[in-house]
């Protein structure tokens, strides 16, 4: 029997635990044959850090969900259920049902984009004051215009002579004001 992809709810901030903990007790129960991959959905994310400069962080698609690749059959089900901070399966708790090979493959994309194009946190909204902190127009302050998270990317109007002129600045350039 094929196995199939299933969310698994857990407690907020614990995905990693659980994904350990569940490694462990497949492990030791002998279970592997019911059980295949466990993904924690992440991508890189760049963030201002406590000094000005910029950090990398990893930052979790779906907090409070793990990805698990399995067969479900009383033994497994019980194996997974039993596992310290897991609440149990998104959708019909005694059936559950699984996720779309297709959505998986999403999931999984987006993850290996994360991991070879790092994006910046996004805290701005638009008609934001921010203060720009690298580049030629460092000091100035001006106006959000336009969003692009795609590019992380900010169109920020900044009064140059008494006229708002548009200048594009990525998202580490600039910090709320």
């Amino acid at each position: 029997m094929p196995k199939k992809w299933y969310a698994v709810h857990t407690y907020s901030g614990f995905e990693d635990n659980v994904k350990l903990a569940l490694e462990e007790r497949i492990v030791t129960s002998g279970s592997k044959k019911y059980f295949g991959e466990i993904i924690v959905p992440k991508e890189d994310v760049f963030e201002k850090g406590a000094k000005g400069g910029k950090k990398k962080v990893k930052r979790k698609f779906f907090p409070g969900y793990i990805f698990v690749k399995m067969n479900v059959n009383t033994d497994s089900w019980h194996l997974l259920k039993g596992t310290p901070k897991v609440t149990g399966f998104v959708g019909n708790q005694l059936n559950p049902v699984s996720v779309d090979e297709s959505e998986m493959e999403k999931i999984v994309a987006q993850i290996t984009e994360g991991v070879k194009r790092p994006k910046a946190k996004i805290e701005f909204s638009k008609g934001d004051t921010v203060k720009i902190t690298e580049g030629p127009f460092s000091g100035f302050n001006g106006v959000i215009g336009d969003i692009r998270p795609d590019k992380s990317k900010l169109e920020v109007l900044v009064s140059i002579f008494g006229r708002a002129t548009p200048v594009e600045l990525d998202f580490t350039q600039v910090e709320r004001n």
